[in-house]
């Protein structure tokens, strides 16, 4: 069982780890420090709909959650970034073994 637990977090790690998973996750925290500047510190008439972004970049997995009650919409921002940050950088990591097995081929081959 510590085996397949240590194979996971090595998978997620490898999944994250890497340029298109941290810049993804780099724009959601750009966004959601925009939103919570954008609440905190600018005044307003009318409500702001700065908020909706960061429900934007973390979409459609955020989505899923915006019906629940309390403060459980903003866990699903958290979990779409991280499950969406996975899906990228395993995309990522497909990409970049086909250009590497592309590039090792001989030319005659």
């Amino acid at each position: 069982m510590a085996g397949s637990q240590r194979s996971i977090a090595k998978v997620t790690r490898h999944h994250l780890l890497n340029p298109a998973a941290l810049g993804y996750l780099a724009l959601v925290v750009a966004v959601a420090v925009w939103t919570g500047v954008d609440a905190l510190l600018v005044e307003q008439q009318d409500a702001s709909l700065a908020g909706i972004w960061v429900f934007f970049v973390t979409g459609p997995t955020s989505w899923l959650f915006l019906m629940l009650p309390g403060v459980l919409p903003w866990a699903g921002v958290v979990v779409g970034a991280l499950l969406q940050a996975a899906v990228l950088g395993a995309a990522y990591h497909r990409l970049a073994g086909r250009l590497h097995h592309h590039r090792a081929r001989p030319n005659g081959a």
